[in-house]
């Protein structure tokens, strides 16, 4: 194990996220799961709170705190295939390693859309990513993990060790114990067809309603976005067949069009705002996008200053899920609506009212939320995460493992 107090050489970053930023008094590195119980055992002992890091890309800033213990995965990255489809990655992996480690065996996991995300993170969490239409959400691949307790104890889990935190552990974005390593059932990629189609800010709701349509009528081989950002229109858009994404491409008269067959790695991008920016971001998901809802989000974009909103189209493998099968129960939704606010943390406030009265125009329709696009962890948003029998069950398994709330400091610690 490596530890780091402030004013080590390598310290800083781990006082860094894509949200809010903090002070750890201890940063500790860990290369096994035996280092990462040590590290809680410290923790415990000396009455640190503990934040758990995996890439750094938490939007609510749970990759670090103020003067606590951040236990840091990143030398936990090891990518193994395993045969028969299945691979075993730790929790501090990058997606985009993964993607280029399992690339040359024809194998990829549907991992969220960019390369320098942890595999922890959005692993718990869920995982929403490019292949989601087509094999469904990352935890939906899970066979089993390695995880460590609040107790300190190392377990393996899955359907038949340990099944009610192996439930937990897909999709409660760290309830009662951190993963440090998973066996994951990889798919049969190689290469995919990306598009990326621009479109103007004036044909928005044009876009974005012919849009929803292309996406309602696709089969599951489509996973796609509509986003209006400041001064354009863009369709994102991935499938096995670039001739599936031709429908995308003349919902008004495009601006540009670019639409390739390339590796599945190539298709993750590197994401990182500008230093001095901090992101803030509000998800909901929707059974079923309407008009109302598109008009709502177009006028809050067009009307608020460096702000953008998208929606995600969901459904396919995801939804087959049943419901109560993990911790992630939105498996009725058709599409995730997004809107953000781009910028420093000072030019936010006075963006807010608008930004919250979009989301109370849609929050009597909303049914659920994702953890890993959010900014902020109120109240609301830890319901929408995790509603009624989820929450209830998410809490029993929190008092069996981790009954003095060790794991305060992730999204699921506030249950």
């Amino acid at each position: 194990m490596t530890l780091l107090r402030p004013g080590d050489p390598g310290f800083d970053p781990f006082r860094h996220t894509f949200g809010p930023g903090g002070s750890p008094a201890l940063v500790a590195s860990c290369a096994d799961a035996a280092e990462v119980a040590d590290a809680l055992r410290h923790a415990k002992a000396h009455g640190l709170r503990v934040a758990v890091r995996s890439g750094g890309h938490s939007l609510a800033g749970l990759s670090t705190n103020d003067g606590g213990l951040v236990i840091d995965l990143s030398p936990l990255d090891q990518v193994e295939p395993l045969g028969d489809d299945l691979v075993r990655v730790g929790a501090g992996a990058t997606w985009g390693a993964v993607s280029k480690a399992l690339a040359p065996h024809g194998l990829a996991v549907s991992s969220g859309d960019t390369s320098n995300v942890g595999v922890g993170g959005l692993l718990t969490g869920g995982g929403l990513g490019w292949l989601l239409r087509r094999h469904g959400l990352t935890i939906d691949h899970l066979v089993a993990a390695e995880v460590v307790t609040a107790d300190g104890g190392v377990l393996r889990v899955s359907a038949a060790d340990h099944p009610d935190l192996f439930w937990a552990v897909r999709g409660g974005a760290g309830t009662a114990a951190i993963v440090t390593r998973a066996e994951l059932r990889a798919h049969r990629v190689t290469e995919v067809a990306f598009g990326q189609i621009g479109y103007a800010a004036a044909d928005a709701e044009r876009v974005f309603k012919g849009w929803r349509e292309v996406h309602r009528a696709a089969g599951d081989g489509l996973t796609s976005a509509v986003a209006r950002v400041p001064g354009a229109t863009m369709v994102l858009a991935c499938h096995a067949d670039a001739g599936a994404l031709d429908a995308l491409t003349t919902l008004a008269e495009p601006t540009s069009v670019d639409v390739k067959v390339v590796p599945y790695p190539d298709i993750l991008e590197a994401a990182a705002p500008p230093p001095d920016w901090q992101p803030h971001m509000r998800n909901r998901f929707l059974r079923e996008l309407t008009d109302d809802h598109i008009r709502a989000m177009l006028a809050f974009a067009e009307a608020t200053p460096m702000a953008g909103v998208s929606v995600r189209g969901l459904g396919g493998a995801m939804n087959r899920v049943p419901a109560g099968a993990t911790a992630f129960p939105h498996r009725d939704s058709e599409v995730m609506a997004l809107a953000g606010l781009l910028g420093t943390p000072d030019q936010h406030p006075a963006r807010l009212p608008a930004f919250d009265a979009l989301w109370a125009a849609l929050e009597p329709e909303a049914t659920g939320a994702y953890v890993g696009f959010l900014s902020e962890l109120s109240q609301d948003d830890v319901a929408a995460i995790w509603p009624g029998a989820t929450r209830e069950r998410l809490i029993e398994v929190k008092r069996r493992y981790d009954p003095a709330n060790v794991f305060s400091g992730t999204a699921s610690g506030t249950l």
